[in-house]
């Protein structure tokens, strides 16, 4: 199966899972937090042809690795992918909101100049923001909405801006994210686990748990399971090659 988002670097036995998760899915995209864990876990997980590291800066954490902003920004010239980054507007997090934009604003400014990336991005509680920096920024690259949360005008926009959707098991455990789905366009939308911040039964989802979307895209798409695999992969070829 495709994980588009997970954080396989923080499981407690990432390193045994790593041969585990290169053999039982097509492709993994493992996003950071940092820019400095993105250079160590990009070394440590190197060798596996269908396991990308994307470098990050988690908008949760800014105010902790501002120190680390001008790594990040020197970074995405050596990293195809890009994630997590964004913006949170979590009531929590609204101290450092405006440093969440200024970061995130330069890092799309940098992925142009670097001919465009594919962006894992958070856009919790920040969909204008995110959104608006995005049509003011982003042209060669490629943004990816992870678990977008958004309403469905705002769902609408963010499509006619190009960008894809990466879709998870605990995003469909509502109605809304379901609502959110059918509104996807088929040719966007890939799976993502968000492991290990996510669960179920109370255990960590593995990247190959991404896979439990599918039940519902046959239902949504009215497609047979085979099909939607095939969707997915050919989804995956249009995202990278």
């Amino acid at each position: 199966m495709i994980d588009l988002h997970c954080h396989l670097d923080l499981y407690k036995d990432a390193l045994t899972l790593l041969p585990q998760v290169a053999s039982r899915n097509l492709f993994t995209l493992v996003v950071t937090t940092s820019p400095k864990a993105w250079l160590s876990t990009s070394r440590i997980f190197a060798g596996y042809e269908n396991i990308e590291v994307a470098v990050g800066l988690h908008p949760e954490i800014v105010g902790l690795k501002a120190r680390e902003r001008e790594l990040l920004m020197s970074c995405i010239a050596e990293s195809r992918f890009v994630g997590e980054v964004g913006v949170d507007g979590s009531r929590v997090h609204q101290e450092t909101i405006s440093l969440q934009v200024s970061i995130f604003q330069d890092l799309l400014i940098e992925c142009e100049k670097a001919g465009g990336r594919i962006i894992s991005v958070h856009s919790r509680n920040a969909v204008k923001q995110v959104l608006d920096l995005i049509e003011q920024n982003c042209f060669d690259s490629t943004p990816i909405l992870h678990w977008f949360s958004g309403t469905i005008p705002q769902l609408h926009r963010a499509i006619d801006l190009g960008c894809w959707f990466s879709v998870g098991p605990a995003m469909l455990m509502g109605l809304k994210g379901i609502a959110l789905l059918r509104e996807m366009p088929i040719d966007r939308v890939l799976p993502e686990s968000d492991g290990p911040f996510t669960t179920f039964h109370s255990e960590p989802l593995m990247p190959w748990d991404a896979i439990r979307i599918v039940e519902t895209l046959e239902s949504i798409w009215g497609m047979s399971k085979d099909r939607v695999y095939s969707q997915m992969e050919l989804n995956l070829n249009a995202l990278i090659r």
